[in-house]
């Protein structure tokens, strides 16, 4: 019997060992799991904004070129309905996505509009990273 001493501690130690490596598992796929959530949320949030831009150009279907915009040209400073509608839309893009740009390309024979939107996406531990997401929508008005 003197052989046996200790064996059920050894046991205990593996147990233990198994547990804390299923944990740290476990935790990693939560952060992993939140991650992929906050970027689909993200997503969600530019599929809606391009929708709200293309109803504002659908309203204003007259003016459809005064809507193009490059993604990364300065905010319209005039006052008619559609560099109104882009500066409002521009500034929800800011505020709704981080390091977020849009753009519009209009173009009115064929009645087509792409919108895209690029923002930057966040590390696991919620810092900006390099990684930059688009999403680009193309529709007949």
């Amino acid at each position: 019997m003197r052989n046996q001493q200790g064996v059920g501690l050894i046991e205990v130690l593996v147990t233990v060992l198994i547990l804390g490596t299923s944990l740290l598992s476990l935790a990693a796929l939560q952060s992993k799991s939140l991650q992929y959530n906050h970027s689909a949320y993200l997503r969600s949030q530019a599929n809606i904004l391009a929708y709200d831009i293309l109803d504002r150009v659908r309203i204003n279907r007259a003016n459809v070129t005064s809507y193009s915009l490059a993604v990364d040209a300065a905010k319209p400073t005039g006052t008619s309905l559609a560099q109104r509608d882009m500066n409002e839309w521009l500034g929800n893009i800011e505020t709704m996505l981080p390091g977020a740009d849009g753009g519009v390309e209009c173009v009115a024979s064929t009645d087509f509009c792409t919108v895209t939107i690029r923002w930057a996406e966040q590390n696991s531990s919620g810092e900006t990273s390099e990684d930059q997401s688009e999403f680009v929508y193309t529709t007949r008005l």
